[in-house]
Order: structure tokens, then C-alpha cells, then sequence
């Protein structure tokens, strides 16, 4: 079984971890560098927490509670003000395809429903097969948008999105 928590500034620690853990695991996948955000202090994750909310996926069996899974939602710059964006998703391994994704992607989308938008989107680095899987089980449809993937310019990235109505 899985919760999702919507934290918090004073959990800035947890945030940190899991997103230092999924730039080491999935370095590829996002648009920053590991080396980067260890170079974070304590008051940018605070930021970070204070201009976007955060949500973690914990176990609740075994109830270690321990965290497998992240994701933010932000009003992506140069996008309309009814969309919302997500960045950030990652599951660890080891609860990959036992539904914590798309726990996660609930989360936003219900968030982003009580703020009025009208879409969620986000960017999946063309390569990333099993993300491009999961968006388009949950109804995220490629826009034809497409840019160099920031963290790895060889590589790109294409938008997807999701209609809320």
C-alpha cells in the first residue's frame, strides 16, 4: 500500500534526499544534474517547497513509511495560466509498476482541477519508453512540441499533455 502526502517547507530534508536519490538513479531523466542540486542548501529547498507543492508516495506495508516516490507541480513559465505542469516524477525501482506513478499524477491532476486549469503537462525525454507508457495510459497526448533535453542537449524531450474537462 502506498500514501501520498502533500509536505511541506519543514520536510525540506525529505525532498532533498529523494531527489538526490532519483538524479542518481535516473540521472538521464531530468532536467538537472545531480551535481547541481547537491550543491543546494538548505534554503533553496525551502524555496523550492514554498513556490510549488510537493508530494511523496510512502509505504504504508511494511510501515516503514519509507518514501518511494516524488513529484511537484509548477505553472511552467511561457505557458498559459490554466495549465499546470509537472516536473519532477520519479519512482524508485523498486516500486515501479504497483501504481505509485500514477498515485502520484492523481495527486497533480486533482490539484491542478481545484486550481481551475484546464491541462497538466509535462516533458518525457524521448528515450524514457516506460514514462511515455504511463502518460499515455493516464490520457497525456503528445503536443508535437519538442526541445533539446536541459540536462543532456544530445538528447531531446517532447511535451505531452492531459485535457481536463
Amino acid at each position: 500500500m502506498i500514501d501520498i502526502e502533500l509536505i511541506g517547507e519543514d520536510d525540506w530534508q525529505v525532498v532533498r534526499d529523494v531527489r538526490l536519490r532519483a538524479l542518481r538513479d535516473s540521472p538521464l531523466a531530468f532536467g538537472s544534474t545531480l551535481a547541481r542540486e547537491e550543491g543546494f542548501r538548505e534554503q533553496h529547498w525551502r524555496m523550492r517547497l514554498r513556490s510549488s507543492p510537493w508530494w511523496v508516495a510512502r509505504r504504508v506495508r511494511p510501515s516503514d513509511g519509507s518514501v518511494v516516490g516524488l513529484v511537484s507541480m509548477i505553472s511552467e513559465p511561457g505557458s498559459t495560466s490554466d495549465d499546470r505542469h509537472v516536473v519532477g516524477l520519479w519512482v524508485e525501482p523498486d516500486a515501479r509498476r504497483e501504481g505509485v506513478g500514477t498515485a502520484l499524477l492523481a495527486a497533480v491532476v486533482a490539484a491542478a482541477r481545484a486550481e481551475e486549469a484546464c491541462t497538466v503537462s509535462l516533458w518525457v525525454a524521448d528515450d524514457n519508453d516506460a514514462a511515455t507508457g504511463l502518460y499515455g495510459r493516464l490520457g497525456f497526448v503528445p503536443t508535437g512540441e519538442r526541445q533539446p533535453l536541459p540536462s543532456s542537449p544530445g538528447r531531446s524531450e517532447s511535451r505531452h499533455e492531459m485535457q481536463l474537462g
